[in-house]
């Protein structure tokens, strides 16, 4: 078959899917950026009083940071295939820990914003690279509940690391918190040397190289049709994080503090639906999977909606409460609309990943602003609940009219067709 790949031999790589030092290493690689982005957050004050500067300019070393990592993702994923899961690794990580040195010793503000995106350039790559590498190593039926477990441990690193950047802020200054960046990286960098092989398949005569990839891909309407969904998905995080703030502060008069105690329980239930992904992706199909969080996504912010018309959604109990449902429905849309999107084509999961990784925060940046304008020029809920729920909408409307069942039918037969005789290849 035309473009088909092969595959390490099956005792390899059930050695290599069983290892619990490789999915540790894919939990911190995949962490690593987003980790390094969250624990300087609590320094950011500090940072504008160290250099006589105003606390917005302070923020461009996480608004920049985010743009490195969106660019990381279109860059790493391609090379990835091509060159190979190892070396792009390695060649990040070591950017990155070059980057983060940069910081330690930066002298003005200009200096640590630059070295800042340079560190999200080269972290982020663990991001993409480990998507593609639990599309290389895992069965197809087992890739959805595997990202759900990697994104799991990861949310719980997240939601730690503010509280880490803040500790080691008060006791040591902020310099030691890329004290700190850069010997994780570096102890990252050695256990991919030392404990991940190169997991990458290799292409069949002919399969063709980047150019084919993204030619493909852009023509299938079911990769279309899953990163859409994915991307979507995601901007409700972004949306309601982009608003809530100033929702609670501003127009519920509640406390800082009291929102990011409120805004703890969405990335709680974030938590929970990937963590019941991980136990119910191997017995059910992606579609059913993807519908099924659909459906609690558009529940829930119907809900908030009706909630919002009645008036009930000005106290955080009730406008936290409906979230947290929508939460948990957008960790299965996501997990399982990704998993289709790096199965269309397994040879390019690394240039799919990217692509996916870029629109996700590419877009989100513009949303997480555009919820900050609904939050923030309205007096009560009902922009953004409307917002949610229209994004929510959209998201559905990918899965009937991008990807219609009897496409998503197709592709995941030629999908498991084209597995069955890779495995014949051998």
């Amino acid at each position: 078959m035309h473009g088909i790949i092969s595959r390490p031999p099956d005792a390899a790589a059930k050695n290599i899917a069983t290892s619990r030092v490789v999915l540790l290493l894919l939990v911190v690689m995949t962490g690593i950026a987003p980790i390094s982005l969250y624990i300087l957050v609590p320094a950011l004050p500090v940072l504008a009083t160290t250099f006589g500067r105003d606390i917005s300019v302070a923020q461009m070393t996480v608004s920049l940071y985010m743009v490195g990592i969106a660019l990381s993702q279109l860059i790493m994923g391609p090379l990835s295939d091509r060159f190979g899961r190892r070396p792009v690794l390695l060649s990040g990580l070591a950017l990155m820990v070059a980057a983060s040195l940069a910081c330690i010793f930066a002298e003005t503000l200009p200096q640590l914003i630059a070295a800042r995106f340079f560190q999200a350039l080269g972290g982020a790559s663990g991001m993409v690279v480990s998507r593609a590498i639990i599309r290389d190593i895992y069965a197809r039926d087992r890739v959805a509940s595997m990202i759900s477990l990697v994104i799991a441990a990861l949310m719980i690193g997240q939601m730690v690391s503010p509280l880490t950047g803040g500790l080691i802020e008060t006791a040591f200054g902020w310099r030691a918190i890329f004290y700190a960046v850069t010997i994780g990286a570096l102890a990252v960098a050695v256990g991919i040397a030392i404990a991940l092989p190169e997991t990458r398949r290799d292409r069949a005569v002919g399969s063709g190289g980047f150019r084919s990839d993204v030619g493909t891909l852009i023509k299938s309407r079911a990769f279309i049709g899953y990163v859409m969904c994915q991307v979507l998905a995601s901007q409700i995080i972004f949306t309601f994080a982009g608003g809530g703030p100033y929702i609670v502060v501003t127009q519920m008069g509640r406390t800082s503090a009291e929102y990011g105690a409120w805004f703890a329980t969405t990335g709680f239930a974030y938590l929970v639906g990937n963590l019941l992904c991980v136990r119910f992706a191997p017995r059910h199909s992606l579609a059913k999977l993807i519908w099924f969080g659909l459906g609690l996504q558009l529940c829930g912010s119907l809900l908030n909606l009706v909630w919002s018309f009645a008036g009930w959604n000005e106290a955080p109990a009730w406008l936290f409460g409906t979230q947290m449902i929508v939460m948990v429905g957008n960790a299965f849309v996501m997990a399982n609309s990704a998993a289709g999107a790096i199965s269309v084509r397994p040879e390019a999961a690394g240039t799919a990943s990217g692509a996916m990784g870029f629109l996700q925060q590419g877009i989100g940046a513009l949303m997480s602003q555009f919820g900050a304008y609904l939050g923030g020029h309205s007096a009560t809920t009902l922009p953004l609940t409307s917002a949610v729920l229209a994004i929510s909408l959209l998201c559905a409307c990918m899965m009937i009219f991008v990807v219609p069942r009897r496409d998503m039918e197709l592709s995941e037969t030629l999908i498991e067709q084209a597995e069955e005789e890779e495995s014949g290849m051998m």
